[in-house]
């Protein structure tokens, strides 16, 4: 059985490990050093993905919920291959930022102001995949971040979060997105969006230090995570 296993993961890996573009050619490996974090990594994505080819059983035929999952794991270890693949040199090593525009094209971002959108365009982001979110998803959040605001303004607080909860669902069903993620910075703002959308959305959080400053490469390996 575990003969069996290894022989499917290799099959896999050589699978995923194929380039979507037919004129990319593998050059002669060069000396190089194993990312044995990222190696481990890549196995259980696939060990996680091979789970579905027994739940699926016998028609193999996945549901959208499903699909998302499965297809998560796959592109995760397309990216990691050709990370691994760079290091010796077998591909060139894409631009950061160019990795980063085809990452996002699988999400749907929120961020909380609008300046984090901007710092988040400038590392490749695609603009009509972030969402800024001014407010919380829920009013009752409010308080939390700011425990005088008046009953009173939370009604103008609602109608603002309406327009949010719309975006969401407009860009969702636009893009089809394999998950929607958080990026924030270390404040309560953020926590507290983070929070909610994970419970309304199934959300992935990412926290920044400063979202101004960070790099490329910071982004691109929180990403991946």
């Amino acid at each position: 059985m575990e003969k069996f296993r290894l022989e499917q993961t290799q099959a896999l890996l050589e699978k995923a490990g194929k380039s979507r573009n037919p004129a990319v050619k593998f050059k002669t490996p060069k000396e190089g050093r194993i990312n044995s974090e990222l190696f481990g990594k890549t196995l259980n994505e696939l060990f996680e993905a091979e789970e579905f080819i027994y739940t699926s059983r016998p028609s193999h035929v996945l549901n959208a919920e499903d699909a998302q999952t499965f297809c998560s794991k796959i592109i995760a270890v397309r990216g990691n291959l050709d990370e691994m693949l760079a290091d010796f040199g077998v591909i060139e090593r894409e631009n950061r930022e160019d990795e980063i525009k085809k990452l996002s094209e699988n999400f749907l971002i929120i961020t909380t102001k609008s300046n984090f959108k901007k710092a988040l365009t400038k590392l490749g982001v695609d603009a009509q995949h972030i969402i800024v979110a001014g407010v919380p998803l829920e009013a009752e959040d409010m308080k939390l971040i700011n425990p005088k605001i008046p009953d009173a303004a939370l009604k103008g607080v609602g109608k603002k979060i309406e327009h949010v909860k719309n975006d969401i669902k407009r860009k969702t069903e636009q893009f089809n997105p394999t998950d929607i993620l958080v990026v924030v910075e270390m404040d309560r703002t953020g926590e507290v969006l983070g929070k909610r959308a994970h419970e309304i959305y199934g959300a992935k959080v990412i926290t920044m230090r400063n979202l101004k400053d960070v790099t490329a490469e910071e982004f691109r390996a929180k990403l991946s995570q």
